[in-house]
């Protein structure tokens, strides 16, 4: 299979990216290992502007679309988050218009970080995906651009995070949550151009399967709803160009259930002094479930983001696990 870009492309546009942010550590914490009886390095992409690792492909995305059409007044795109405030913040540095389409009852947080990045926040839509049907809509009335939730020139942004992943240190797997595809797609695009034989591990909810199901079964397959409150993982209906990148370079997928995305969030906090998001402790959640064989290796943890409300977070570290809103 064609990689969607080459080495070559990527660095590129690492100035780009580097503009707005600094490459996040790839670090090792003892306690964390030791739990673990293995080496592992979380990539901290919680350290990033947004508090999440999207901001990469948001600022590629946009100023490659204004080379593109210098025209374009504004944009539109529908979020959980963390995609939202990377456009958001994207266009804000580019001069251009933003709206974001939310689903009912998301985080309030996160809606406030959009906001004061300077987008016009829409709350619309039962989930995710029917956000998306929302905010082309909108898009289209004003003659903006939509903005896809997997695009190539995203991951290639997002690729920075990968590339300096597997620069930091050899790893014998690495552990990726998956919401629309971008971060898995760039871990495997990555290690491909490296020729490293690193295992690439997706991780979803269990309440949010519909790419597990997808790649095991090799055809897509959509759900009718989500049950997570780790929302950057509430995907139901997943796209087909980002499967088929999963499904030729992804070693397995594994599902985690909310329980223990929070032990995992507590663990975190606990061992690394560090805040995660649902998503963000998935990658930590899977690897404890393949504990007999990864022992004593190098692990890679991808740590996709920090950003939960701090009711939600507050309830995790005494100890429960947040419901779903009714």
């Amino acid at each position: 299979m064609q990689p969607l870009f080459e080495l070559a492309e990527l660095e590129a546009v690492l100035p780009q990216v580097y503009q707005t942010l600094n490459p996040s550590p790839c670090r090792q914490w003892p306690l964390l290992s030791q739990e673990l009886s293995c080496s592992a390095f979380l990539k901290h992409e919680n350290h990033n502007p947004t508090g999440a690792f999207k901001v990469r492909g948001g600022l590629v995305y946009l100023e490659n679309l204004l080379k593109r059409d210098p025209a374009c007044q504004g944009v539109a795109s529908a979020t959980r988050g963390n995609h939202g405030q990377s456009i958001a913040m994207a266009a804000a540095k580019l001069g251009l218009k933003a709206l974001i389409v939310v689903p009912e009852g998301n985080s309030i947080e996160k809606n406030a970080a959009m906001q004061a990045f300077g987008a016009e926040l829409v709350i619309a839509g039962k989930d995710f995906d029917e956000s998306r049907k929302v905010a082309a809509q909108m898009a289209e009335e004003r003659a903006w651009h939509m903005v896809p939730s997997f695009h190539r020139d995203l991951v290639l942004g997002v690729a920075s995070y990968a590339y300096e992943m597997f620069n930091s240190q050899p790893l014998d797997a690495v552990y990726v949550p998956i919401g629309m595809g971008s971060g898995i797609c760039a871990v495997i695009t990555i290690r491909d151009l490296l020729q490293l034989d690193t295992e690439v591990i997706g991780v979803v909810s269990t309440g949010a399967d519909a790419i597990k199901q997808s790649f095991e079964q090799e055809k897509l397959i959509s759900t009718d709803s989500v049950n997570t409150y780790a929302d950057g993982m509430a995907c139901r209906e997943p796209q087909a160009a980002a499967m088929d990148i999963i499904q030729n370079g992804a070693n397995r997928i594994v599902s985690v259930s909310d329980d223990e995305i929070a032990s995992a969030q507590r663990q975190l906090f606990s061992c690394c002094h560090t805040v995660a998001e649902g998503a963000g402790a998935a990658a930590l959640a899977a690897l404890k479930q393949e504990l007999d064989q990864q022992q004593n290796k190098n692990i890679g943890l991808v740590l996709s983001g920090a950003n939960i409300d701090r009711e939600l977070f507050s309830q995790v570290l005494q100890g429960n696990t947040p419901a779903m809103p009714a």
